[in-house]
């Protein structure tokens, strides 16, 4: 997969994710996370919840049902999940995205 990040963002360590398909590069602070994400696949994601969430959509398209409310993003929106909300949805093939969780310790680096 072609990436649509230049060398700065490709230079950080990559996260370990447990999905098929995805790259993600980590940028790591005291006190959160930010991922510069992009899936090669289509991913379903389970319900599940953790601290708040927010994504950047770079390419593509997710669906998010949110709190039992379902939202489509694509190129250019942004999306919110507040901590400890209940989430789940479809992340389609071609997908990018700059996402921030509100959690230092949410995904760590892929070991080499």
């Amino acid at each position: 997969m072609k990436t649509i990040f230049p060398p700065p963002i490709t230079q950080l360590p990559e996260a370990d994710i447990p999905l098929e398909g995805v790259t993600a590069y980590l940028s790591q602070a005291n006190s959160h996370q930010t991922l510069f994400m992009q899936f090669e696949h289509d991913v379903d994601l389970p319900e599940h919840s953790h601290a708040a969430q927010v994504g950047f959509v770079l390419e593509g398209r997710i669906e998010l049902n949110i709190g039992g409310t379902t939202h489509s993003y694509t190129k250019g929106d942004r999306y919110y999940i507040p901590a400890g909300m209940k989430h789940s949805g479809k992340i389609y093939a071609g997908y990018a995205d700059i996402t921030f969780f509100d959690e230092p310790h949410r995904y760590s680096a892929r070991e080499s």
